[in-house]
């Protein structure tokens, strides 16, 4: 015959984690609800943010990627990533007039400049004989009067590669 001990003491064991597993998941829902939900900020200070996006087939697109990306690696010092870009993006006679550019102007042939812009924009200015404008606004700082450059991007219609970059006329 059985002895009837060793059970009992099994099912007192388990018993007994089973209140304490239920008495300490009561206490979770009890501990995360005395944490405050964030502030909810009035719909008049909330700032909308723009959609972001792109298609590879827009010249528009592709000299806004080109100058996101290209800042970005200037400002992180990274020059190889700079070139690449500039291999990527920009036809091989442009770059050979980008670095006369530079050897001349001591600067950023790209930015036309020797800092990096806070913020950069870029906006569709035409088209015709196979090429797309574009005019890129570059911001140079974030206070409260920020001093602005403006560039004249063309692309190629057909390579979507950037052909010329020189300073826009006018503002």
């Amino acid at each position: 015959m059985r002895s009837t001990r060793p059970a009992r003491r099994r099912t007192a064991v388990i018993g007994t984690a089973v209140a304490a597993l239920l008495t300490a998941s009561a206490a979770i829902p009890a501990f995360g609800a005395t944490t405050a939900p964030p502030p909810v900020r009035p719909a008049a200070q909330t700032e909308v943010q723009p959609a972001r996006g792109g298609s590879p087939e827009s010249t528009v697109d592709r000299v806004a990627n080109f100058y996101g990306a290209y800042i970005d690696a200037v400002y992180d010092e990274d020059g190889r990533l700079a070139r690449e870009l500039r291999n990527h993006y920009l036809r091989s006679d442009l770059r050979k007039r980008l670095a006369d550019w530079e050897a001349k102007n001591h600067a950023d042939g790209v930015l036309r400049a020797q800092n990096v812009p806070a913020k950069w924009s870029v906006k569709y200015d035409g088209s015709g004989t196979g090429s797309s404008y574009t005019i890129v606004t570059l911001t140079w700082d974030s206070g409260s009067h920020p001093s602005t450059s403006r560039l004249a991007v063309r692309s190629s219609l057909e390579t979507r590669q950037i052909t010329d970059i020189k300073a826009a006329p006018g503002k």
